[in-house]
């Protein structure tokens, strides 16, 4: 017997992305529960092998999906992610930007004395390039997800502000999946993830729906941010609360990190409104 999928797209959204996720963990767990006993003495290892398996094959039902209820073959264009010049010069704008941000972020810190700029070790530029590719992987991949497949899907059944803001506190919650204590702990970080998010779906409705904006600016926070941390190019001072400057110095969980998020939000909604 065919099954006709198609009357899915009429459903509620919170039924149809219940659907999605059970048929993705019908496909996933067969597979990462023996991988989990197998290489459990290994959890990075484990944590590293799982998630790729889950990523691609999310890609691989979105073929199945989009094809099946929406009748649509090419959705990574409904998406946003288009590869025309257009889509790559606003993508390497939103690297610079996410870039300039985040030390920009450090400089003004820095110039108030709550951190201070060492010098770099001789693995600097090994990091620099480690940490592009690292950047741009992730701010695919999690756009792909959130500004890509989510967005849409809500964008069926919703209007615009809830979609923005729905869109904003599911990237936040699902980054803030952690143990109680640490929730309570880190929770400063969680309105910057909101905000990061309804940005994100901001810079994407401004710029005609494109993806490539969206993976740059995600990129470019995330890279600056490696450079900084991994790199080890700034020690903080200690004149400053941590909620000033980033609890477990991580410049979302903090007062600093939220207000530049806050103009960086705007921004994007200025372009919006253009």
């Amino acid at each position: 017997m065919k099954l006709n999928l198609t009357i899915i797209a009429n459903y509620p959204v919170p039924l149809r992305l219940g659907i999605f996720i059970i048929f993705l963990l019908i496909l996933w767990l067969p597979i990462a529960i023996p991988l989990y006993l197998l290489l459990q003495d290994d959890p990075n290892l484990t944590t590293i092998v799982t998630m790729a398996i889950l990523y691609l094959e999310f890609i691989g039902l979105l073929f199945v999906w989009n094809k099946k209820v929406y009748k649509i073959k090419f959705w990574w264009r409904d998406y946003g992610l288009v590869f025309t010049r257009k889509n790559g010069i606003e993508l390497l704008n939103g690297l610079s930007l996410g870039l300039f941000f985040t030390f920009g972020l450090f400089i003004i810190e820095a110039i108030f004395g709550w951190v201070k700029f060492v010098q770099p070790g001789a693995n600097f530029t090994r990091i620099i390039f480690e940490g592009l590719l690292s950047a741009l992987g992730l701010g695919l991949a999690e756009e792909l997800v959130f500004r890509g497949w989510l967005l849409e899907e809500l964008k069926k059944g919703y209007s615009r502000n809830i979609v923005v803001v729905t869109n904003g506190l599911i990237f936040a919650i699902l980054h803030f999946i952690r143990p109680i204590g640490e929730v309570i702990r880190t929770f400063p970080q969680f309105p910057a993830l909101f905000l990061l998010g309804v940005t994100l779906v901001w810079a994407k409705i401004g710029h005609s729906n494109r993806l490539g904006i969206c993976i740059g600016l995600h990129g470019g926070l995330v890279w600056g941010y490696y450079i900084i941390n991994v790199g080890k190019i700034v020690d903080y001072t200690g004149q400053v609360s941590t909620l000033v400057t980033g609890i477990d110095n991580n410049p979302l969980a903090g007062i600093m990190g939220l207000i530049g998020l806050g103009l960086l939000s705007l921004l994007m909604r200025r372009k919006k409104d253009q």
